[in-house]
């Protein structure tokens, strides 16, 4: 077993409705602002205007829950009703300070390029619809752990997170025809998804719509039993997201016509070189 210690509690932290304040515009402070609004959070920035990243403007000028103030930093009174801080601003006594009061108040903090003033990290994260994957290097390499997230993204299948929400929406229906928590329906339930996830291939799962899913749960749930794609009346796979055009009648006319107008040039210049 590897040593345990050194490491983070990696959490999918659930910021819907939550007020988040970020101080400072730039750069850094944009990618702050976009991950807090994938969540659903309520944002306050703090910021003068003339510091604003084009990023940072155009979630400010977009229909985004976000609050603007044109200023710096005021002091305690900024953080009352406050969830979590973020800062990520280039005076590093200002950020100190902001990260001693909330600590003060028990806010959760990260200040930006200052790992001990961090009460978590954000990591280099991968997005595909409800599908998120973060690598950290607990504040040791943030350029590695962009390389590595570059790495896994690449592994990954593809429609992963097509078939993720359809594999959620089949999760919904299943608890409303089926509904319980735990005891043997639960197990069943739990059962029953883990085999259709581990029978149907991820670009099957990612085909799946509300005909699908209903006769998926008639045919399948209801009897016991695992369904293939096929058996529902799906397309394969590799037929939906792999077809291929087909020649029209006009496009092999065309074809056809370019094939003998080739042949007959060709007659020519053989004929043309005998005489």
């Amino acid at each position: 077993m590897s040593h345990l210690g050194g490491g983070s509690l990696l959490l999918a932290w659930q910021l819907k409705g939550k007020h988040v304040l970020i101080v400072g515009g730039g750069d850094v402070a944009s990618g702050r602002i976009e991950s807090v609004l994938a969540a659903d959070a309520r944002v306050t920035l703090i910021s003068p205007s003339n510091g604003l990243h084009t990023l940072t403007k155009s979630f400010l000028d977009g229909p985004h829950n976000i609050t603007y103030h044109d200023r710096i930093f005021g002091g305690v009174e900024d953080l009352a009703g406050v969830d979590l801080v973020l800062t990520a601003i280039d005076d590093v006594a200002q950020s100190r300070v902001i990260c001693g009061l909330c600590r003060e108040l028990k806010i959760p903090v990260n200040v930006a390029d200052i790992p001990e003033s961090c009460d978590f990290y954000f990591g280099s994260q991968i997005r595909d619809g409800p599908l998120q994957i973060m690598i950290s290097t607990n504040g040791n390499s943030p350029k590695l752990a962009n390389i590595i997230r570059k790495k896994v993204e690449q592994s990954l299948p593809e429609h992963a997170g097509d078939a993720i929400t359809r594999v959620g929406e089949l999760r919904v229906k299943l608890k409303e025809r089926a509904p319980g928590v735990g005891g043997a329906i639960g197990k069943r339930r739990m059962r029953w998804m883990i085999d259709v996830c581990t029978s149907w291939e991820m670009e099957e799962l990612a085909l799946l719509d509300d005909q699908m899913i209903r006769r998926l749960l008639d045919d399948g749930w209801e009897k016991n039993a695992i369904p293939s794609p096929g058996e529902l009346g799906a397309r394969s796979s590799r037929q939906a997201y792999h077809a291929k055009p087909t020649l029209t009648a006009p496009g092999v006319f065309v074809m056809t016509l370019s094939f003998a107008a080739g042949a007959a040039c060709a007659g020519l210049f053989l004929l043309a070189r005998r005489r």
